[in-house]
């Protein structure tokens, strides 16, 4: 894996050279995403250098900020760019392919190696609560445009704002309970999470690696400059709507080595881990990311709300119904993983066919 992430870094010039040399934006496009992939695992190997030297508290505060930080970055760049509606379908993407994606690979190739996987029940059911919140949330401000006539979108944009603030203060209650108050609840995960850092390094350099966190999040940020400058011509060259780019292509690229993360632990029969980074990373996106991008759209000038298009709005409840059903009982098996891949598969292609609409150019 590591091989590939330093093969992976020579994109990060070439999208460089493209972008100064004007090579087009179907090659910015490309090299870009790519260019992200292994900036987003440094990124992620960084934090959890820099958590194993800070302490469990500070370090998972840590790992929780940054968790997502690859595609808040992409995605405050293209809200700063005036692509809105990109911005939801990723929120929708990134909620969608953890929860299917992810979970769906790590349960099939976990489950052909091991018959059954365990993993803790009580906190996949508390992660499935805090998702039905996040979805609710999500269908409020779009429910009350569609039953209401005369709502202007200001007042949509005050209803997603006051949402967002609800939101954020609920992820905040989440940290405090599976930090603190219920710690108990993800002792395995953690564990498994601790024994994944020692076996790689026992007393990292902090100075050495916040260093690399600096330099990683400026090349993040300058790669999803050229990755959402070149977005709308070259997807419609590509022949592919921005909508499908948005939901699928974008979440894929910003949070590729989280999804090799889930699915390595997997193989070495660690579910409980693997579980908990790609439940945890929706509930992030969800609780976090996505009210974060709200107040800040507020604050620069590009109002974004919470009214997305309905049909994303159904795959995502379509998501979060069969991954809570999958998780429930703390065990998985192949099949199931294989239910969530096609489930994935199914939305897929529906955003690929989907019509394009006003503001997905």
């Amino acid at each position: 894996m590591n091989k590939i992430l330093y093969i992976l870094l020579i994109f990060i010039p070439i999208s460089i050279a493209a972008h100064v040399l004007g090579w087009g934006s179907e090659v910015i496009f490309i090299t870009a995403g790519l260019g992200i992939i292994p900036l987003a695992a440094f990124m992620g190997i960084a934090t959890e250098e820099i958590a194993v030297v800070v302490g469990p508290n500070l370090g998972g505060l840590l790992n929780a900020t940054f968790g997502n930080a690859t595609e808040l970055i992409i995605a405050l760049v293209a809200l700063k760019s005036g692509l809105v509606e990109v911005v939801k379908a990723t929120i929708t993407g990134s909620v969608i392919g953890n929860l299917l994606l992810v979970m769906g690979f790590a349960m099939l190739l976990g489950g052909f190696r091991y018959k059954e996987q365990e993993f803790q029940p009580t906190a996949a059911r508390l992660n499935a609560s805090s998702m039905n919140l996040a979805v609710i949330a999500l269908l409020i401000p779009t429910a009350v445009e569609y039953t209401s006539s005369g709502v202007g979108e200001s007042t949509i944009q005050t209803l997603s704002v006051a949402v967002a603030i609800i939101l954020i203060i609920v992820y905040g209650l989440t940290l405090v309970f599976s930090m603190k108050t219920h710690a108990y609840l993800y002792d395995v995960g953690v564990a498994d999470l601790e024994s994944e850092g020692e076996e790689e390094q026992e007393k990292p350099n902090l100075l050495l690696w916040v260093g690399v966190l600096l330099v990683v999040t400026l090349l993040v940020a300058v790669e999803s400059e050229f990755l959402v400058d070149s977005l709308e011509e070259a997807t419609e060259s590509l022949g592919l709507s921005a909508l499908f780019t948005g939901v699928i292509l974008l979440p894929i690229i910003g949070n590729a080595a989280e999804h090799a993360t889930a699915i390595t632990v997997a193989m070495k029969n660690k579910m409980d881990l693997s579980v908990s980074v790609a439940m945890g990373s929706s509930l992030q996106i969800a609780l976090f990311v996505a009210p974060v991008l709200v107040i800040a759209g507020w604050i620069i000038g590009q109002p974004m709300d919470l009214n997305f298009n309905p049909f994303e709005l159904v795959a995502v409840a379509v998501s979060v119904l069969i991954a809570n059903s999958i998780s429930s009982d703390g065990q998985s098996n192949w099949l199931e993983g294989g239910l969530l891949l096609a489930t994935y598969l199914v939305l897929g292609f529906a955003f690929f066919f989907h019509p394009v609409v006003e503001g997905l150019g």
